[in-house]
């Protein structure tokens, strides 16, 4: 879809001021449940299409119960680690089964210790990451962040559709493409402040899933909807069709 933007807009291409608005609107986020790197890998494969909380509380059903090191999620029975998938949705056999090759994976390939690939040089790091089962390079980037390792605003399929509909970047034919497109077009927004880019991922992410939705945004109720190029490109098409 095109989209018109307004470079008059004080807010067009200007990422701190679009944080700077969410943040306002969302107040300040919670800090992630986790920034242990294991742990964060754990996190994305613990549940599948279902709340964060519902996540969460499958999380922390491993944590007590099984433990979140590899040595602790090898060892474990499979009716244990079937109670903590159940809790975190569909096919918990699948998602136990993961578990452990996530686990076998991080003794074979980092000796139980995955911390040790969070200095490699940043390719290097991303792609050591992205050995583990469910995660890309956005979640490997997300690691990083979150662990505070690189400074790299690591995205989500909400934060991606957020930023790609307030005019960063343009929406390609496949979402690694479009993944590619936003990062170039947020580059020199971002500094090395690591508390600032985890909000910015978490008040992005936030937006997508409570206002801007992928089907049915909320723009009336949007904080940044007058710099939103979605926005005034729908505003247009509606008015363009009254007028009909």
């Amino acid at each position: 879809m095109f989209l018109l933007v307004n470079p008059a807009n004080p807010f067009y291409r200007d990422l701190p001021k679009v944080i700077a608005r969410l943040a306002k609107f969302y107040g300040k986020p919670k800090p992630p449940i986790t920034t242990d790197p294991f742990e964060l890998i754990l996190l994305e494969n613990v549940a599948y299409l279902v709340s964060d909380e519902r996540r969460a509380e499958a999380f922390a059903l491993l944590r007590e119960t099984v433990g979140t090191k590899p040595h602790q999620i090898l060892s474990a029975a499979n009716n244990t680690l079937l109670k903590v998938t159940a809790l975190g949705g569909m096919e918990p056999e699948k998602r136990a089964a993961r578990l452990r090759e996530i686990a076998l994976i991080a003794m074979n390939e980092f000796g139980g210790d995955l911390s040790k690939a969070l200095p490699l040089p940043l390719p290097k790091a991303k792609k050591a990451l992205q050995k583990f089962p469910s995660i890309g390079k956005p979640s490997a980037e997300k690691v990083l962040l979150f662990t505070r390792s690189y400074p790299v605003l690591g995205l989500d399929s909400n934060g991606l559709r957020v930023l790609l509909r307030l005019g960063f970047g343009e929406e390609k034919k496949n979402y690694s493409a479009s993944y590619r497109s936003v990062q170039e077009a947020i580059q020199d927004d971002l500094n090395d402040d690591y508390d600032w880019l985890i909000d910015a991922h978490l008040l992005l992410r936030q937006h997508g899933k409570e206002l801007c939705k992928t089907k049915r945004p909320l723009c009336e109720k949007c904080p940044v909807r007058k710099s939103c190029a979605y926005n005034i490109n729908e505003m247009i098409h509606h008015r363009g069709h009254r007028e009909e």
